[in-house]
């Protein structure tokens, strides 16, 4: 599924979409971002409830296909214009991250 296909979903908004013909091919849940350095796959959607600068980089070092905050997690506009420079997609959803994996699970 591409993350342009995700973002089109019921419960599911494009935040930045720098990126987004980019295949995901599974998920990750996570919010200790060492955690996620070391065990996110590439072209992982990765499910979080964090929403500092950080999650940009961890996003970007790990090669996820996406970030996808949890519970209707928003970034502030700089944390923004940082992913969309950085090539990150992210997106947002009300849902719970079990919610979101689930979701996600059933559509990959």
């Amino acid at each position: 599924m591409k993350v342009s296909e995700l973002a089109a979903q019921p419960d599911f908004s494009a935040v930045t979409l720098p990126d987004e013909g980019r295949e995901i091919t599974g998920v990750y849940i996570g919010d200790l971002l060492s955690w996620v350095m070391g065990r996110a796959q590439a072209d992982a959607a990765w499910v979080t409830i964090m929403s500092n600068i950080n999650v940009v980089a961890v996003a970007s070092l790990a090669d996820t296909a996406c970030v996808v905050l949890a519970e209707g997690v928003t970034l502030e506009d700089a944390v923004k214009e940082t992913a969309q420079a950085k090539g990150v997609n992210v997106l947002t959803s009300p849902l719970p991250a079990y919610d979101i994996a689930c979701r996600l699970h059933s559509l990959l």
